[in-house]
Parts: C-alpha cells; structure tokens; sequence
C-alpha cells in the first residue's frame, strides 16, 4: 500500500474467456464492481482494451475508483454512479426458455467458446442462450439455469452474475452477421442469484449511434423480482 493507492493481483482464469484470448467483459465488470463497493451502488465499468488471460494484473483502489493495469497500460476502470441503472420489463422464466429456440448464434457466433453465451460444455460456462420473445420488438430473453458449478463459498459472486448480464445485451442488437466487443456496463445488484436457481435473462436494444450499440438487460426471479440490471455500450469493430 502506497500513500495514493492499495494495490492487489488479479488474474483471469482461462475459463472466464469471452473472445478466445481476453476475459469477458461483464465477468471484469461483476468483479470490479464487488471490488469498488461490494455491489451495494450502481457501478459504471469501461472497458479500455482487452484483459489477458492467465497473467497477473495489478487491481488498484485509489479514492472512489478501480482500476485493472497491465504494466502501465490501463485495462479497465470502475467508478460509482448516483443515478440507477433501468431494466428492461420482466419476461417470465416460460417465455424467455420458449424465446431460446431462436438464438441467432446459434446460426453464427463469433465468439463461440464465450463463457456466457458460448457453446460450452454443461457446468463449464453458462449457457445462456438469448432470442426473440414474441410480440416485443427489440427484446430477446433466455431461462438461466445456474449451474453449482460457478458458485462460491457464499453463492453464485458478482463476477458471474456480471458475465450473466453481459451478452443478452449484445443479442438484442445484433443484425445477421453482425459482432461487436463490449465497451462500457453499468451494473447494479438488487439481490441475490442461488446455485441451482432458474431466471429470466432479459436484454432489451436502446439504439444505436454510429458504431455504438446501446442496450439493457435484467436477471428475474420466477416471480418477477428483479435481481440484477445493467446497461451496456457495444462498440463495432472497424
């Protein structure tokens, strides 16, 4: 610890992947969020370049803020917002497993080893597979069936509730053949996710401008308690 700052390691285990060779970005998000004030307050993640796997990085706390550095080059940094992070309406856990079916990575996936919504094993990753839920233009959902094996001691942890977040915002604005990597998530939890639980996964596009993709997404309890949102800006590649 220094006069300005304490520093800490992270490293990102290979299994958190969302493109091939670099962390997904709502797992860094979840997990700086937790870092900056354990998930009490909204938190605004922006992705500056993409997190290694395997490597240590130095996590830093200076004032109201964290930051992720390779070296000196900054990776990502976390700092609180005051106002909340809206989320799109509840879909239920019926709609939103019957909405799967129509999965468009399913035809074409850029990232398909992506811990969220790759193509991994049963248990590996999370599996969560959005489409279009009939009758609501520009809203896509999944049935998230939370596997044990991502939990911790005390639950499932921010990291992956953040991972869980990520790619349905994606999902909800991507034309045929269309990628982008995630570039900002503002996060806030609301409540617990429990090992073996099933939710509604709910991504809703707000627009886009240019090159940026803008959307929200939600994790729900069966009931409709809202337990998670976020909202993200994707960036198109050039």
């Amino acid at each position: 610890m220094t006069t300005a700052a304490l520093q800490t390691v992270l490293t990102v285990p290979e299994r958190f992947r969302g493109p091939e060779r670099s962390a997904n970005g709502g797992w860094l998000a979840g997990t700086l969020a937790d870092a900056l004030n354990g998930g009490r307050s909204a938190v605004e993640v922006t992705l500056r370049a993409p997190t290694p796997l395997g490597t240590e990085l130095k996590l830093e706390h200076v004032a109201n803020s964290v930051s992720l550095h390779d070296g000196e080059r900054t990776l990502v940094q976390a700092i609180p917002v005051a106002q909340e992070v809206p989320a799109p309406p509840f879909v239920s856990f019926t709609e939103a497993a019957r909405a799967e079916a129509g999965f468009p990575g399913a035809r074409g996936h850029a990232f398909p080893e992506c811990f969220a919504c790759g193509f991994r094993e049963p248990g590996d990753g999370l599996r969560i597979f959005p489409g279009p839920v009939e009758g609501r233009e520009g809203v896509v959902a999944a049935g998230w069936r939370v596997p044990f094996t991502v939990a911790e001691e005390d639950g499932v942890p921010p990291s992956v509730v953040g991972a869980a977040l990520d790619c349905v915002t994606g999902w909800a604005n991507f034309r045929p053949g269309e990628s982008a990597l995630l570039g900002r998530l503002a996060v806030r939890f609301h409540g617990k996710v429990t090992p073996g639980g099933v939710y509604s996964v709910v991504g809703r596009t707000t627009g886009r401008e240019g090159r940026k993709l803008f959307g929200q997404s939600a994790i729900y309890e069966v009931d409709g308690t809202l337990v998670a949102a976020a909202n993200a800006t994707w960036i198109i590649p050039k």
